[in-house]
């Protein structure tokens, strides 16, 4: 099996794409908006998937946080509310109102999780447990939960037990933290010059939720552990800060590789996130010649990122579109509302 997340070009498999992905054997997939046409389809999509690989527990993943992070909404989906408004919460609310702000983001994320698990998709790019500081770019903003630590983990961990209730697993990102760059890594390499002290804010939501089954880097420099390489591509960050300090030890995804944070053509890029120690390598864009050049350069699979992945997946189910499943769906967003 390859140690690597793979796009696809459209919204169905093409006889190419068939060929290749039977005979590479990623890890999983993730889906975009281009791959999306309408709940039919969508779970045709996921289902050819799954029929490819002979592996039900496959982990086809999707951006769907809420708000302006969303692959999937209106008309077909419903339109999910991003982390912050749904938190509704000031920096220093009440302690009710921190309950009912953690039981709002629990109904939120498994009927969230619910409309995904119709589709066939089993794993969903959130929660953000970024902490976002005031003179930061802009990219984190409401896609955080709130500005405070505590809160954001409080409020994560009711994301993930949600998103769990539904057979679905969240991705915790963007470990160890995007919250102070300056920059989009989209488009740019940030680079932090917070001190060891002042990371530890950055860290602390990762480090509550460290037994999350899947995390995803940040494409980021933090000048205070390695001045030359972002943490996706730097051994000491992923060694010495994700998997001792933090104590994450579950999967661990690089963020998507084809973001201008990162230099080099794109199956160096693979190797080099995989060398530094990602499990994973996300390539996102389904660019045929992109995914043969990477599958032809990365190394198999180690058996620890195998135990992992499996780790990860053993929860996961799929479920199928009902008028049961739709009235949960609405039983549990009534619920979101009468929290608010």
């Amino acid at each position: 099996m390859l140690p690597v997340i793979f796009g696809l070009s459209g919204p169905c498999l093409t006889v190419d794409e068939q060929s290749f992905f039977k005979e590479g054997n990623p890890a999983g997939y993730i889906l975009f908006a281009r791959n999306v046409e309408n709940p039919q389809q969508l779970r045709a999509l996921t289902d050819s998937l799954r029929d490819l690989a002979g592996r039900d527990d496959l982990p086809i993943l999707i951006d769907q946080e809420g708000g302006r992070i969303a692959r999937l909404g209106p008309s077909h989906w419903r339109a999910w509310p991003a982390a912050a408004t749904l938190a509704g919460l000031s920096d220093s609310p009440a302690l009710a109102d921190l309950d009912r702000a953690i039981a709002r983001v629990q109904c939120n994320y498994e009927a969230l999780g619910l409309e995904l698990a119709a589709m066939g998709i089993n794993v969903t790019c959130a929660p953000v447990l970024d902490v976002p500081q005031p003179d930061a770019h802009g990219i984190i903003g409401d896609r955080a939960f709130a500005q405070t630590p505590d809160i954001v983990a409080k409020l994560g961990r009711a994301c993930l037990v949600g998103l769990q209730l539904a057979g679905v697993a969240g991705v915790i990102k963007h470990i160890p933290g995007h919250g102070r760059a300056l920059s989009d890594s989209h488009e740019s390499l940030p680079r932090v010059t917070a001190s060891e002290l002042e990371l530890a804010v950055d860290c602390a939501p990762f480090t509550e939720l460290a037994d999350a089954s899947i995390a995803m880097t940040a494409h980021v420099i933090f000048e205070a552990w390695d001045a030359e390489h972002c943490a996706s591509v730097s051994a000491t960050v992923i060694q010495e800060q994700i998997r001792q300090r933090i104590g994450f030890d579950g999967l661990l995804i690089s963020d998507d590789l084809d973001m201008k944070a990162l230099a080099g053509d794109i199956s160096d890029r693979a190797s080099a996130v995989l060398a530094a120690g990602c499990d994973i390598a996300l390539n996102c864009w389904g660019r045929l010649d992109d995914m043969t050049g990477i599958a032809e350069q990365v190394p198999a699979m180690t058996p620890e990122v195998a135990e992992r992945l499996a780790r990860a997946c053993a929860p996961l189910r799929v479920a199928q579109p009902s008028a049961a499943l739709n009235a949960r769906i609405e039983e549990l967003l009534a619920r979101r509302e009468s929290l608010a």
